[in-house]
């Protein structure tokens, strides 16, 4: 049972290293991107999208700003700078009692940011599969 989920992703992300995700995600987890139309169910495609967003996102300009933290849930407000443009976003994260995640939605801004974001999550899923 993973205690505390939200601090369990903190480390993940400060390492930069999203191994430790196959033990962090349920396995019905959903995924949904700001890109893409539909959710992304299970625990693989989950654990893909989010792989390649550590690549794409996490870099020295990614910081969380601001988090609403609930029993069961989260909002974490980010920023970072991709190839010059400041994207600002937020991550909300939904677990279940045994703390593994289990909805993972992104929402970006602005509209320039979303596309670079679009494209470069394109190539990192592209060689992913």
């Amino acid at each position: 049972m993973i205690e505390n989920t939200i601090a369990r992703w903190h480390q993940l992300v400060a390492s930069n290293d999203p191994s430790g995700l196959d033990d962090l995600l349920h396995d019905d987890a959903i995924f949904h991107s700001p890109v893409v139309f539909t959710p992304q169910e299970g625990k693989a495609k989950t654990q893909m999208y989010l792989t390649a967003a550590f690549f794409v996102f996490f870099n020295n300009e990614f910081r969380y700003v601001r988090e609403v933290v609930g029993q069961n849930d989260a909002v974490l407000e980010f920023e970072t700078v991709i190839d010059g443009i400041t994207v600002n976003g937020v991550d909300m994260i939904s677990w279940g009692e045994d703390g593994r995640i289990t909805d993972f939605k992104v929402m970006l801004r602005p509209l320039k940011g979303v596309n670079i974001i679009h494209q470069m999550m394109a190539e990192m899923l592209k060689k992913a599969s």
